[in-house]
């Protein structure tokens, strides 16, 4: 009988342990070079998209290009996106709008692409911070024009 209880106790503590999905590690976005975001238009139906990351304060941000903002705002599931960073992907993340962001996240950007002298001439009307959907509610979309 105490084999039993003993062996209840244990199969009662297995879902604690088990691990529902991927881990959420800002450090393994701020190795990558690229992620991909995922957004969804009745137009389109799904669309994978890359973007560069980075890492602030142990928070991940993107920075958007107008196409990239445009599919964020018309994106049918927002604010939640998919996200793939290596082999891993992420079904639900916030795409919560971060404007007090921009300016560290631009001058983030210019350190580690060098590429970013030339793309920060570009238009960015959208900076995001990325969070696990599990983590925190969702904020109103506004992209500037």
């Amino acid at each position: 009988m105490a084999k039993f209880l003993g062996l209840c106790v244990v199969l009662a503590a297995l879902p604690a342990f088990a691990q529902e999905g991927p881990v959420w590690d800002p450090a393994e976005f701020a190795g990558a070079n690229t992620i991909e975001l995922r957004t969804v238009s009745n137009e389109e139906g799904e669309y994978w998209f890359p973007v560069w990351v980075v890492v602030i304060d142990d928070s991940v941000f993107v920075r958007l290009g107008t196409r990239a903002a445009e599919r964020i705002k018309f994106n049918t599931l927002f604010p939640d996106v998919g996200v793939r960073v290596g082999d891993k992907e992420f079904n639900r993340v916030h795409a919560e709008p971060a404007s007090e962001y921009a300016v560290r996240v631009a001058g983030a950007m210019a350190d580690k692409y060098w590429t970013d002298i030339f793309i920060r001439w570009l238009e960015h009307p959208l900076t995001l911070e990325l969070v696990p959907a599990t983590v925190q509610h969702p904020t109103p979309l506004e992209v500037e024009e």
